[in-house]
């Protein structure tokens, strides 16, 4: 079409009212949280961007799927179903549902992981290192150089590092089980990774004799940046660029509550006939039985119908430019925020945003506090709190302190946006007014969930 507006491609059905509240709401609230947005009641959030995992509207065919669901024990239909989608997309031999993505690495690592053992990665995100980390193995991060730098414009920032990589398999290759890449790169901004990338890391596992696993939760996102950015790509669908993903590995673990446009749900998919025997039999020591793996029948319906309209055009697009319409905002009225944008958030450099707050002082805790109590709205910290505790119980500054304003799929509309960067711009103002936080109590791992904090 020759129109330069990109408008939603659906038309709203159901609504759903939010609450309102002042400004000292928000703030009892907050204490009562011990100033951890996960800690809020949800019903006390205007616009909740804390995460797009299972928060997006489903469409009415995937509600109309819903019954559909065959709820049998064993064999059930909607199984067969929702495989057969997953094969079609994948191609991988063995799918095995489970109820969201960190059950199928939890059943990945646990059998095929031992103390001392690496896992390299682009960048591994926060369950995806816990699950390697308590297994007693290292989770290795391999991005590229460019990946790092806030500020730096380059189309495929979430690559892995080809020579890093092979570093890795060169020296610590016996203790290497598989390569992991993650698309899109989360902890590294939403950052997409290119096919020819994908092709270094898969002629570098053949040449070591290693599998290739993908965190493969946002890759139709993924896929369209490929298509928008990579030299030869623009001719070609998201699905079928999708495909050739997949086809360069030998396994995916996968998030259904991202791409699969579902509320729940994921799966872990494979070629080799042993590893899938064990982690079958895992999944039911703790999931359930390989048809339905943790999942009632109408949510694997849903997510089969999911997987077949994310890889929709008008769809992605649509998905693209909101999440950089928000970034158009921040980065006209100066905020500091990962550039490029991913495809389903925008990340504020919070470092660079509060340079006197000192990245112990957990500068992303101070801005998303800030941002809730000044508009309503939840972000989540993805820096040193979620990543700056260590196996060994020390702490250290990590890599950035970004704060993510992850955009749920099909949810809000322009005025919320619109909103979201008023309120943005509104702590951007203020600031240098921002003080750090320490914490006060925390476990010992995945503490960003439940920590609790006091202002310094």
């Amino acid at each position: 079409m020759l129109f330069k507006t990109i408008i939603e491609p659906f038309r709203i059905k159901s609504v759903e009212s939010v609450k309102f509240t002042t400004r000292e709401e928000r703030e009892k609230a907050l204490v009562e949280a011990g100033y951890n947005v996960f800690l809020l009641h949800a019903d006390d959030v205007l616009i909740d961007l804390l995460t797009d995992s299972g928060t997006g509207a489903m469409s009415s065919a995937q509600w109309g799927a819903l019954m559909q669901g065959d709820e049998s024990y064993a064999g059930s239909r909607s199984f067969y179903r929702f495989r057969d989608v997953v094969t079609d997309l994948t191609g991988f031999k063995h799918v095995i549902p489970t109820h969201q993505g960190r059950a199928a690495e939890r059943i990945l690592f646990h059998t095929l992981l031992k103390p001392g053992m690496v896992v390299p990665s682009n960048t591994h995100f926060d369950t995806t290192r816990a699950n390697i980390e308590v297994e007693g193995a290292e989770a290795r991060d391999l991005v590229i150089a460019e990946g790092k730098i806030p500020s730096l414009i380059h189309p495929f920032k979430g690559n892995m590092d080809l020579e890093k990589l092979e570093k890795t398999l060169a020296e610590d290759g016996e203790r290497v089980p598989i390569v992991m890449v993650t698309i899109t790169n989360n902890s590294g901004g939403g950052q997409p990774v290119s096919l020819e990338n994908i092709r270094g890391i898969r002629a570098l596992c053949d040449k070591y004799g290693k599998p290739l696993i993908l965190d493969a939760c946002r890759f139709a996102e993924n896929a369209w940046f490929i298509k928008e950015r990579e030299a030869g790509q623009s001719e070609r669908t998201p699905k079928e660029i999708a495909r050739e993903t997949f086809s360069l590995a030998d396994g995916a673990t996968m998030s259904a509550k991202k791409d699969g446009l579902a509320n729940i749900g994921g799966f872990l998919a494979m070629n080799d006939d042993v590893l899938a025997a064990s982690c079958r039999n895992l999944l039911i020591l703790t999931e359930g039985f390989p048809t339905y793996g943790g999942l009632a029948g109408y949510d694997l319906e849903a997510i089969a119908r999911g997987l077949e309209e994310v890889v929709e055009e008008p769809y992605l697009r649509y998905r693209i430019r909101s999440t950089a319409y928000l970034a158009d905002k921040l980065t006209a009225g100066g905020v500091p925020i990962i550039q490029p944008p991913g495809g389903h958030a925008v990340y504020i450099d919070a470092r660079t945003m509060l340079p006197h707050v000192p990245p112990l002082q957990y500068p992303g805790i101070a801005v998303a506090n800030s941002l809730y109590v000044e508009a309503g709205i939840r972000g989540v910290e993805i820096g040193t709190v979620m990543f700056g505790r260590q196996p060994d119980g020390t702490e250290k500054a990590g890599a950035m302190d970004l704060v993510r304003l992850a955009i749920p799929r099909r949810v809000y509309t322009q005025s919320h946006i619109d909103y979201a960067a008023e309120g943005v711009l509104e702590v951007f103002r203020g600031r240098e007014k921002l003080r750090g936080l320490r914490i006060t109590e925390a476990p010992n791992v995945l503490r960003h969930f439940t920590a609790r904090f006091e202002p310094l």
